[in-house]
């Protein structure tokens, strides 16, 4: 597989539309990026869906931290892929773990039975397992289609070499997307290195709140996070992106 595809990670409808108008390929859907992406509500997806023309995965994850899920979790994931399978997504993004850094093969197979027809990509859960070589093997006979991947390092850069492995190893039975830290600038410099031709981008950009009031001194959660910053994907990151992957 070595198809050249941009996704754009987005938790709105204005960043949506800001990838779509970009050149985005397609969309990886969720809410609550900041922390790494949870699962989106459906009326999230259904208003996107109204507005944008391209694929829509979804990220299924249902809180922040740890890929290690209760039984409780699980029922909520299988619940989910079924349901967007119902709204129309093209696919879903998915990935649970063992407490010994495995995958959790025996749920995860359960999960793929609830995403028939569906494009399923493993996400970044398998950033942090204990081997990504047995992983990857692993994801070819549960039938996933692709791996969102920065090399198990913090960005795609520094993970170069892993994923230059494991786009051999691959061997075009499934697709290797580089994600973490992708802009134009990025992809210059990561295809000659690694031979992956699949990004995952947020393309994010800061935006003041419209907000003229301003409390200070009270947060409604991290208080490293400030209530009155919008992070939003930039149409001109995504454009330039776009451009570099349409040299290769």
């Amino acid at each position: 597989m070595n198809k050249k595809i941009l996704e754009v990670c987005v938790d709105s409808v204005e960043s949506a539309l800001a990838a779509e108008r970009g050149g985005a390929d397609r969309l990886e859907l969720c809410q609550n990026l900041v922390i790494g992406g949870t699962t989106p509500s459906c009326k999230l997806f259904e208003t996107i869906r109204k507005y944008s023309k391209i694929p829509i995965h979804v990220l299924l994850r249902p809180r922040f931290g740890d890929f290690c899920y209760t039984q409780f979790e699980f029922e909520m994931l299988c619940a989910e892929a079924a349901m967007y399978r119902e709204l129309g997504a093209e696919g879903v993004v998915i990935g649970m773990l063992l407490p010994d850094g495995n995958l959790d093969i025996q749920r995860m197979e359960k999960l793929m039975e609830t995403t028939e027809g569906m494009s399923v990509t493993l996400h970044r859960a398998f950033d942090v397992c204990r081997d990504p070589k047995t992983a990857l093997e692993q994801a070819v006979k549960l039938g996933i289609h692709t791996i969102l991947t920065s090399g198990q390092q913090n960005s795609a850069l520094k993970g170069a070499v892993l994923l230059k492995e494991l786009k051999e190893q691959a061997a075009g039975r499934i697709q290797i997307q580089a994600g973490g830290g992708i802009c134009a600038e990025a992809i210059r410099e990561l295809y000659p290195l690694s031979g992956v031709t699949a990004y995952h981008m947020s393309g994010k950009t800061e935006l003041d709140s419209r907000m003229e009031y301003r409390k200070d001194g009270v947060n409604m959660g991290l208080s490293s996070l400030s209530e009155y910053t919008i992070y939003q994907t930039s149409e001109k990151a995504v454009q330039a992106a776009k451009a570099e992957l349409d040299k290769i």
